[in-house]
């Protein structure tokens, strides 16, 4: 009778987090509904393992499954509880453009070491055990490719100052009141979401051997996601006059550092 009762319970708790997230409105903004749906599915698929894990155990046993699906099931309900409060999809979207910020900066930094610590970025990992040292130059970087490389640390520098100022004017002027301001806020998460995986994606083309034509691509499409992402915030709300200056720089830059790669990879058309 115990274990029904306590069946029934989570069941029916289950069930109440599952109706919270489907009664929420969808007019609360997408941004705030995917932090929900995402936070409610951990939780139900927390329970569903541990679950699983209790029915395939002995009785009256307790097992190293049990002990982590069940820190699963705790860790998963602590994450709902950090879920956005106040201005629920402004924070959620200053949440959103947070988290992209920090792989943007990981991506920069990782990009900026790679090219300080030497010619050779693989030389702790392929080096030739007999002779000592490596012969495949195609894991170099060339004195053209390093001029290349410049041109795209700018624009990879530019993601990341582009997502702190957007962060910052969210956090400073986002409003949820209104259909439109929500939808603003949307779009802006939308968008920003493209940022980083463009970042990776012209990061990872930067390594040699360096294929000059994949980089002018990968760059060219990052400059459009930054481009529009600008041209979104400064017709928002987020953006009052006073804010237009840094995203006209920004896209300034942006254009700046394409046209050096542009000028760099021209006789790769």
């Amino acid at each position: 009778q115990d274990c029904q009762k306590l069946g029934e319970d989570v069941q029916n708790a289950i069930l109440a987090v599952a109706t919270v997230y489907y009664w929420l409105p969808k007019g609360q903004g997408t941004t705030l509904r995917k932090m929900v749906r995402d936070a409610t599915t951990e939780v139900v698929e927390g329970m569903i393992q541990l679950i699983a894990t209790i029915l395939s155990s002995p009785l009256e046993s307790l097992s190293q499954e049990q002990l982590i699906s069940t820190a699963g099931v705790w860790e998963a309900c602590e994450q709902v509880s950090s879920l956005p409060r106040g201005e629920y999809n402004q924070a959620a979207v200053a949440s959103a453009l947070d988290a992209c910020l920090g792989v943007v900066k990981d991506a920069v930094k990782e990009m900026e070491q790679a090219l300080v610590e030497g010619e050779d970025p693989y030389s702790d990992i392929l080096e030739d055990e007999e002779l000592g040292f490596r012969g495949n130059r195609d894991t170099y970087w060339s004195e053209a490719d390093r001029r290349l490389l410049s041109s795209c640390m700018g624009l990879m520098k530019a993601s990341k100052a582009c997502l702190k100022k957007i962060l910052g004017v969210v956090k400073a002027y986002g409003k949820a009141d209104s259909a439109e301001q929500i939808t603003q806020l949307d779009d802006l998460a939308d968008i920003a979401h493209q940022i980083s995986p463009s970042v990776d994606e012209l990061a990872l083309s930067m390594y040699p051997p360096v294929n000059q034509l994949a980089v002018r691509l990968n760059a060219a499409k990052l400059a459009s996601v930054l481009k529009k992402v600008l041209e979104i915030t400064k017709t928002s709300h987020v953006c009052p006059p006073s804010e237009e200056g840094w995203v006209q720089f920004l896209t300034g830059a942006v254009d700046h550092n394409m046209n050096k790669i542009k000028n760099l990879t021209q006789g790769q058309l």
